[in-house]
């Protein structure tokens, strides 16, 4: 490929999506008291929701400092331009990291051409932003084509949460144990979006499984009504069957092109818990 394809470890992405478009990827750290893990690379899934179960208080995560961005930026061919997909800037300092590498790499060589973009999104969104820049470098978009083409794509870029527990939201201190206490006995399940500024904010308060993941169905039929051409990335933490299974029920209901489906990473599994979904496609 003429363009060489980054992201980082806010990004998931399925092993077939990495191989086929070459994606070189920035992992984040993972933090469980003193114990430091690079997320996807020292720690697997399962060993990080062993030890999160394990835990009295969730773990941290930390970006990617800016020499881990400049090492990667450097061990590319110079001749080739970089286009680095960043986590949302709202989310983490990953895309502040990721572009001060740039400059950094920029003052000793200055005729390289790197690009940052700023995802304004997370796991599933970020998975559907990789898989569009990849099909477009196939095409054979220069790196000034694709960078405004991924500028405009993320302004177009859709992500809805469900969220089955709020056991981690109260355990980070985002939900208080009596409001946590009172969604528990009422069976209250949390939906919420990516905006358009890139943070994640609580939309709708369902009671019960089954109306909750109606809901979460419904919406997206809020956002587009074209799906033909369009594909529909979803995250899963822990629950694969349930994943699959909605998945199909959404394209079932919605005729989308194409669908991915991926393992959710520490990143937004720490906040989300076990049983959590969060799916993006473009909107009309």
């Amino acid at each position: 490929m003429n363009i060489q394809l980054m992201t980082d470890g806010g990004a998931d992405l399925p092993k077939d999506l990495l191989d086929r478009y070459n994606v070189h990827f920035i992992p984040l750290n993972i933090h469980f008291g003193d114990e430091q893990f690079l997320g996807g690379v020292d720690i697997d899934s399962p060993t990080f929701y062993d030890k999160m179960r394990q835990a009295e208080e969730l773990p941290r995560t930390s970006a990617p400092s800016p020499y881990a961005f400049y090492e990667a930026y450097k061990a590319v061919d110079p001749e080739k331009p970089i286009l680095m997909i960043a986590l949302s800037k709202e989310l983490s300092t990953t895309y502040e990291n990721a572009l001060l590498a740039k400059e950094m790499l920029l003052e000793e060589e200055p005729e390289r051409k790197i690009e940052v973009i700023n995802s304004r999104s997370a796991t599933s969104g970020m998975t559907l932003l990789v898989d569009e820049a990849g099909k477009r470098i196939e095409e054979g978009y220069t790196i000034e084509q694709l960078t405004d083409h991924m500028n405009e794509r993320v302004s177009k870029l859709a992500t809805l949460i469900l969220l089955r527990t709020v056991e981690n939201l109260m355990k980070s201190g985002r939900l208080s144990r009596f409001k946590g206490a009172i969604a528990k006995t009422l069976n209250i399940k949390i939906l919420m979006h990516g905006s358009p500024e890139g943070t994640i904010e609580v939309t709708e308060k369902v009671r019960g499984n089954k109306k909750a993941v109606r809901r979460f169905v419904e919406q997206i039929g809020e956002y587009s009504k074209d799906f033909e051409n369009k594909v529909i990335a979803m995250s899963y933490s822990t629950a694969e069957d349930k994943a699959k299974n909605l998945l199909q029920e959404m394209k079932d209901r919605y005729p989308f092109k194409e669908s991915v489906l991926v393992e959710m990473g520490p990143l937004i599994a720490t906040h989300a818990g076990e049983g959590g979904f969060v799916i993006s496609f473009f909107k009309d």
